[in-house]
């Protein structure tokens, strides 16, 4: 057998079909698009605005340098300071080329991609229009003009952007090399292995490194939402070259991607998406008592190969049950039951699980209690954090072999 999934489902969707792929839906994505929505919109008020003031109205004068230092030094502040406003509850994107790099990686699931990268392209064009209103309203003598002085807008060739007048092959390796190199050490610095409290200044650092070298090749984009916004918003050359800043930093961050799994295999005991069972057992049970009815929670452990001694999936150490009795599925003889390992009335504790599948084991005269009776009464005991409790509510459980369900 290929693999086993355990789903907790309210009862509402008790009639509603077994088959196919469960899709898990965070509860809290809605909260996570929004402070995305709201760090690109700032990275391209502020790093946009810097590079207009720079090299739109030559806020620094007839020095070039100074205005790449600080475009360059504007993009790495800000996302570091969004990394420590908004990267406890999204972890701080702000780019669609970093949340392909980490969908790639197996860190977040392909419903939160999706939710991250509509509110990165909205949130920019946000940000581009609020700039475009702060450089029309406050400036008045020289008078801005979208033609002349942009909004920090990338280009190639004859693109006011690109100083060194690339061609459009140059400005595409040019931006698939840096955004590589930048998806790369933002999934590095945000290894569970990484120091934590450095990984903000270690992404701005390395996004400021990345505009050093690219500003003068095409204005330096990494991010393809930073170039969509202020070329939406100014249209003309601009949105006709827009394609090269959004298709080349998804290939960098394809690249990206590819060598940080080189180095960082995905356990292979991950779930669904690669998340590990353990992590993802932890964060569904930190949020049970709160989740929305009608949100489904699924973890994945790995089947023993055919013809080896079955053995219980690593959920977590053998410990005390929650309700006070020995570890859950603890050695107990065959064909006995465990007495009911506590909780709320009514709630299915170790024991309860362990009862099921003896009675659907009987009832379909095949010998499942190898494995499943010792595991989801871990998982039900980690979960629950109350010998059951967890399933509390009208929650029932459902386990399923391949496609057949063995116990409800």
């Amino acid at each position: 057998m290929g693999g086993a999934t355990m789903t907790l489902r309210s009862s509402a969707e008790a009639g509603q079909s077994q088959a196919g792929r469960t899709v898990t839906i965070d509860p809290a994505l809605p909260r996570k698009a929004g402070a995305e929505l709201l760090g690109t919109a700032l990275l391209v008020f502020f790093g946009c605005g810097v590079a207009t003031v720079s090299f739109g109205f030559h806020g620094y004068g007839s020095s070039f340098a100074a205005g790449v230092v600080a475009s360059s030094l504007a993009f790495g502040l800000i996302l570091a300071v969004m990394v420590a406003v908004i990267g406890p509850i999204s972890g701080s994107h702000i780019n669609p080329a970093v949340t392909l790099g980490a969908f790639l990686s197996r860190r977040i699931t392909l419903m939160d991609a999706v939710g991250y990268w509509i509110a990165q392209f909205v949130g920019a064009v946000l940000g581009a229009l609020l700039l475009l209103w702060v450089m029309v309203t406050t400036h008045t003598a020289p008078a801005y003009s979208k033609a002349t002085v942009g909004l920090g807008a990338n280009g190639w060739g004859s693109s006011p952007a690109s100083v060194l007048r690339v061609s459009g092959g140059g400005a595409f390796l040019t931006e698939v090399i840096i955004t590589a190199v930048f998806v790369l050490v933002v999934l590095s610095a945000t290894n569970k292995k990484a120091n934590a409290a450095i990984s903000g200044a270690v992404m701005g650092l390395a996004l400021a490194l990345m505009n050093l070298v690219a500003t003068p090749v095409d204005g330096a984009s990494v991010n393809p939402a930073r170039s969509f916004g202020p070329a939406l918003v100014l249209a003309g050359q601009p949105i006709r070259q827009v394609w090269l800043f959004i298709l080349a930093p998804l290939v960098g961050a394809v690249f990206a991607a590819g060598i940080y799994l080189l180095f960082h295999p995905i356990d292979t005991g991950a779930g669904g998406f690669g998340l590990r069972t353990q992590s993802a057992v932890s964060h569904s049970a930190a949020g049970e008592g709160m989740r929305p009815a009608g949100v489904s929670t699924t973890a994945t452990a790995s089947r023993p190969a055919a013809g080896t001694p079955a053995q219980p999936a690593p959920i977590s150490q053998p410990g005390k049950a929650a309700g006070g009795g020995s570890s859950p599925g603890s050695g107990a003889p065959a064909g006995t039951e465990p007495p009911h390992s506590g909780g709320e009335p009514g709630a299915p504790g170790a024991g309860g699980i362990q009862r099921l599948l003896a009675r659907e084991d009987r009832l379909l005269g095949r010998q499942y209690r190898g494995w499943p009776s010792r595991w989801p009464g871990q998982l039900l005991a980690r979960m629950s954090g109350a010998g059951g409790a967890g399933c509390r509510n009208g929650t029932r459980l459902v386990i399923r072999c391949g496609d057949e369900t063995i116990a409800r």
